[in-house]
């Protein structure tokens, strides 16, 4: 395992190199995971779950991904990454954030019609509606609550306004999260 100082230098740098990024939301990745993250702080939540707002698109940063709609398995790539470094209270809400859309659009009425285009065209990559079955599942699932909050900063976290937070605000939260 490396050190944690090495973790946090290597995640920024990765931010710094490929978090200009747009995925066709048309703001960087690096905008969407402070303002989420930014959120995800305004909700008292804990260190992990901010952090996992912050870094819920890493996926999109990792792999080669489409320029107008990103890696669609981006939250897998994005959880294999974090569980070492972090655990499961990071890692599970990342992957199963596109989950919970799938989830949200089954069971929320007027959810779907708020989802953005990008969103939207991503979700059938992502399994398009969950089954009955895929509903119950979902909901057992030990991150579940955490998912859904995670779900709805990412579908808020595009206002321009939070757009100017520097990534660096939220480095004592992945700290804190940090295994090492």
């Amino acid at each position: 395992m490396m050190e944690k100082e090495s973790i946090l230098a290597e995640i920024e740098q990765l931010y710094a190199d490929m978090g200009r990024n747009t995925y066709g939301e048309g703001i960087t990745q690096t905008e969407h995971g402070v303002q989420c993250a930014e959120l995800a702080c305004r909700a008292g939540e804990s260190p992990a779950l901010v952090t996992a707002a912050l870094l819920h698109d890493i996926g999109h940063l990792l792999e080669e991904i489409s320029t107008e709609h990103g890696n669609f398995r981006h939250d897998k790539v994005g959880a294999d990454y974090l569980l070492p470094l972090f655990g499961a209270e990071v890692a599970e809400p990342v992957r199963l954030h596109a989950q919970a859309k799938r989830y949200l659009c089954t069971v929320e009425e007027g959810y779907f019609e708020s989802l953005s285009a990008a969103s939207v065209h991503s979700l059938k990559y992502q399994g398009g509606l969950m089954t009955e079955a895929e509903v119950e599942q979902f909901r057992q699932q030990p991150q579940f609550e955490a998912a859904i909050k995670l779900r709805r900063w990412d579908d808020a976290g595009k206002d321009p306004e939070l757009a100017s937070l520097p990534f660096e605000r939220y480095r004592e939260y992945m700290q804190v999260s940090l295994l090492a």
